[in-house]
């Protein structure tokens, strides 16, 4: 009979962060892939009830940065035959990259998320 000390526990993460991290990479790869950002954001919807309070804080901020990014992605792409499109799309994009930066950062630090509520970062 195996060791219990050896076997991994059924639930890594107990207080529901686990998923956290997998939604940040998934948004990093949705810049190259972008159907990576739909099952980001199922995967935070599912996982934030569950969660600790600081870790239900990124759940919904990456909801936030889903649907904000979706909001400036599609201002950019109604209005790229003009050349202000290109670049508020350049703009969202960065936009993306620091919010998935700085909420892998505090959940690094097992914090929450300090301006859960900022359009910006």
């Amino acid at each position: 009979m195996p060791n219990a000390d050896i076997l991994p526990s059924e639930n890594p993460a107990p207080d529901g962060s686990g998923n956290a991290k997998i939604v940040y990479f998934l948004y990093l790869g949705a810049i190259v892939f972008g159907v990576l950002a739909i099952a980001g954001v199922i995967i935070a919807y599912v996982s934030r009830s569950g969660a600790a309070e600081w870790a239900a804080d990124h759940y919904r901020f990456q909801i936030r940065t889903f649907w904000i990014g979706l909001l400036y992605s599609a201002v950019g792409v109604a209005t790229v035959f003009i050349f202000v499109g290109w670049l508020i799309l350049v703009a969202a994009l960065i936009w993306w990259i620091v919010r998935t930066v700085k909420g892998l950062q505090y959940l690094g630090q097992r914090a929450p998320y300090p301006k859960v509520e900022s359009w910006l970062w």
